[in-house]
């Protein structure tokens, strides 16, 4: 967010989703994010969410 000089606000819009459900996805005692939620944010920043089980 910081390198794309992008708000909450900004963020969350772009996300489609609230400010509070941002708050909630970036508070790290929060273990309840799903990977869809990530993922959104994930392109909102420009990178992508890759998940491997070994």
């Amino acid at each position: 967010m910081k390198d794309r000089h992008l708000s909450k606000t900004e963020m969350a819009k772009q996300m489609q989703t609230s400010r509070a459900s941002l708050d909630r996805l970036l508070d790290p005692s929060n273990d309840a994010v799903t990977l869809a939620t990530l993922q959104k944010a994930a392109a909102v920043v420009g990178r992508e969410i890759r998940l491997e089980l070994i």
